[in-house]
């Protein structure tokens, strides 16, 4: 690990991506609620249930996909049960996890939001990055998530 002061470009890079990881999931969220009614986090869990096998997933699981603690996503899952987007139980292998399942109402909610969702993705994100860029700019994300995955502790 090298402890080397950042240069001018990766400074640059490093402070315009702590200003997007703190502000765009709240311009999202914004966008989403406004006009649909439906959270950021919600839509991520609608999303991540939706492309599921038999679109149902371990909280465990739901959780990390969606980039939220065990804790949130069970307050999220059980929200959204109550209001009929998903079903939650307990799983048969290990009756101490539960399993949450996308319902048809969920999944309309998913699609009702859809065009929302990517409208504010289109003009919050991609609209600034040049269309030659994209497939590197998400070759680069990708690996900085997929690192951050690792669990590592390693500062």
């Amino acid at each position: 690990m090298s402890l080397a002061p950042l240069n001018a470009d990766e400074e640059r890079l490093w402070r315009s991506l702590l200003r997007i990881v703190a502000t765009l999931p709240r311009l999202l969220d914004e966008d989403l609620v406004r006009s649909t009614g439906v959270s950021l986090s919600e839509y991520v869990t609608l999303m991540n249930l939706s492309e599921a096998e038999d679109q149902e997933m371990r909280l465990t699981e739901l959780a990390l996909a969606a980039g939220l603690s065990l804790s949130r996503i069970s307050r999220l899952v059980e929200d959204m049960r109550v209001r009929g987007l998903v079903t939650k139980r307990r799983a048969a292998a290990d009756t101490r996890g539960f399993i949450a399942t996308l319902t048809p109402a969920g999944l309309e909610r998913l699609r009702d939001a859809y065009p929302t969702n990517l409208a504010s993705a289109r003009r919050r994100v991609l609209d600034h990055v040049a269309p030659r860029a994209v497939s590197g700019s998400g070759q680069v994300l990708a690996a900085i998530a997929e690192g951050m995955d690792d669990d590592s502790d390693d500062i």
